[in-house]
């Protein structure tokens, strides 16, 4: 730390004392530093004043800057100061044995030393809890007395505000004096990943997590079962698994350094459609039509055979995966995109009169399989969610009340308005297709989303295509999910993905995040990325 002197001119004594972290020229960015004053001159005869006599130069402070985040914070009470930056010396230290992994990581990423439970003092960051009442994900973080210190009410908190810290100081910046309170617009902020279709390493979807948690998005979904591959070892249906695929070993690292994060693992197993990779190992469970050709990627939920077998799969998964949610998936059933359902698959027809009375029909049967499914994972305290092409208009079923939409297009034939959810209670996640779905090779209408495109013209409100729905209904909209899927696998390589995705992903969060009309334009906002790293 560097001190300024204390000066004196004639009687009077004048004292100025300012402190800041040491840069190239001393001083930080901002302060001004005053002329020194003209030399005193004494009576007639006498001699010039000595230099010692002479004022030092004295230091204040402007009003310090909002700090420039990715999400921006919400709200930030500047300060005159000089802010903080890592130092040598300088420590994290923590009121809360509960933040020790909070506290062991910001020290290690900042090369500062972790100090445990114990006083603060004059450079370090102190992080804790409190009983703040702005949610779970929200924090304060303050810069004052050449220190910071970050306070919640969860350890949630407190890791997003060690990722606000984190990005203050990135290459050597500044934290800004003053006060930042924040928190989240949205619950739920997530990413989609398929590694069914392709499959990614481990390694590759580790690199992710950290940039995910950076960035304050707390959901990782892993679709891993479609008709091209089912990517992670069974134990209880090792015969379904493709060659290329994650280890047990390797999603549970996935799995824990995501909870570093404070980012929840959400696992999808897509059924009845998409099963294409379990079909090929069980093809007596392949759904057929009357004439005998085979329906692809569908198996015939009349046979319960086919139910136990998804049943032993949720289990199984359920304890590698601990999150609080889980997607059932629910979505393109082809047995009903056929024009008469009930002809074309008369075993399914006799199966749902069977199961729901004489009026059942086909849609009734698919609606009840969703149903059961999620009683399933129920059983295992997760929250279920499917596809709203999953769920039907009418009918003798109804769909779980519990499941919550994943929201993701309205292209399928009959589709409904995301209102219509809405206004019967459901709470929706938005995966709006026309947005947030990166798609590898771009086959029928899609095309790579741009970040420009979602900072710029996507909301939490825009559900489906480019119309917002009425904002009334944004307590019920949990959050947003950027998704890739991997259409054509061989189109982009892993590290082309990750490229592609970069800006995309900082869009949505910002989106998700605060729900106001960004402050930067979007070259200031990509500028910013780029600072960032």
């Amino acid at each position: 730390m560097a001190v300024a002197g204390v000066a004196v001119a004639g009687a009077a004594t004048a004292v100025a004392v300012a402190v800041w972290p040491s840069g190239d020229d001393g001083a930080p960015a901002g302060a001004r530093v005053p002329s020194a004053a003209t030399s005193a001159t004494s009576p007639a005869g006498s001699p010039k004043a000595t230099p010692s006599s002479s004022p030092s130069p004295t230091r204040t402070y402007p009003l310090s800057r909002t700090p420039r985040t990715i999400p921006a914070v919400r709200q930030h009470t500047p300060a005159r100061g000089p802010g903080w930056r890592p130092a040598a010396g300088a420590r994290v230290v923590v009121d809360d044995a509960d933040l020790a992994d909070e506290g062991r990581l910001l020290a290690g990423e900042l090369k500062l030393t972790y100090a445990g439970q114990t006083d603060a003092r004059d450079g370090d960051v102190e992080l804790g809890l409190d009983d703040g009442t702005a949610g779970p994900e929200s924090y304060t973080l303050t810069v004052k007395n050449r220190r910071v210190t970050i306070t919640a009410p969860d350890d949630a908190g407190v890791f997003y505000g060690t990722r606000t810290l984190k990005q203050e100081v990135h290459g050597g910046g500044t934290a800004s004096e003053g006060v930042v309170h924040d928190r989240p617009a949205k619950p739920q902020r997530g990413f989609m990943l398929d590694i069914a279709r392709k499959h990614f390493t481990a390694g590759w979807i580790e690199d992710r997590v950290r940039e995910l948690g950076d960035l304050k998005f707390n959901q990782l979904g892993l679709h891993f079962s479609d008709d091209q591959g089912f990517r992670i070892q069974s134990d209880t249906h090792p015969e379904i698994v493709s060659q290329e695929h994650l280890s047990k070993a390797e999603v549970r690292r996935i799995v824990d350094l995501a909870a570093t994060r404070h980012i929840t693992v959400v696992p999808e197993i897509d059924s009845p459609g998409h099963l294409g990779a379990v079909i090929a190992a069980h093809p007596d469970l392949q759904l057929r039509n009357v004439s005998g050709v085979a329906t692809r990627g569908a198996v015939d939920i009349s046979k319960p055979a086919a139910a136990d077998l998804i049943d032993d799969l949720l289990d199984e998964y359920a304890q590698l995966f601990p999150g609080a949610y889980w997607h059932l998936g629910g979505d393109e059933y082809q047995a009903l995109t056929v024009s008469n359902p009930q002809a074309s698959f008369p075993q399914l027809a006799t199966a749902a009169k069977n199961a729901y009375g004489p009026g059942a029909t086909v849609a009734d049967l698919a609606t009840g399989w969703l149903n059961d499914r999620a009683e399933v994972v129920r059983g295992h305290n997760r929250t279920p969610r499917a596809w709203n092409d999953g769920f039907f208009r009418g009918g003798t079923v109804q769909a779980d009340g519990a499941l919550q939409v994943a929201y993701w297009t309205g292209k399928e034939i009959g589709a409904r308005q995301p209102v219509e959810y809405l206004s019967a209670g459901r709470k929706l996640i938005n995966y709006n297709d026309e947005f947030l779905y990166y798609v590898l090779g771009q086959p029928q209408t899609f095309v790579y989303p741009t970040g420009q495109r979602i900072y710029e013209q996507w909301t939490p409100l825009v559900l489906r295509g480019t119309a917002a729905v009425p904002a009334k209904y944004d307590g019920q909209i949990l959050g947003g999910t950027f998704a890739v899927w991997c259409d054509l696998s061989g189109a982009q390589t892993q590290d082309q993905v990750a490229a592609g995705i970069r800006m995309p992903l900082r869009a949505t969060v910002q989106k998700l995040w605060d729900p106001r009309r960004p402050a930067l334009s979007w070259a200031d906002f990509r500028g910013l990325a780029d600072q960032l790293g």
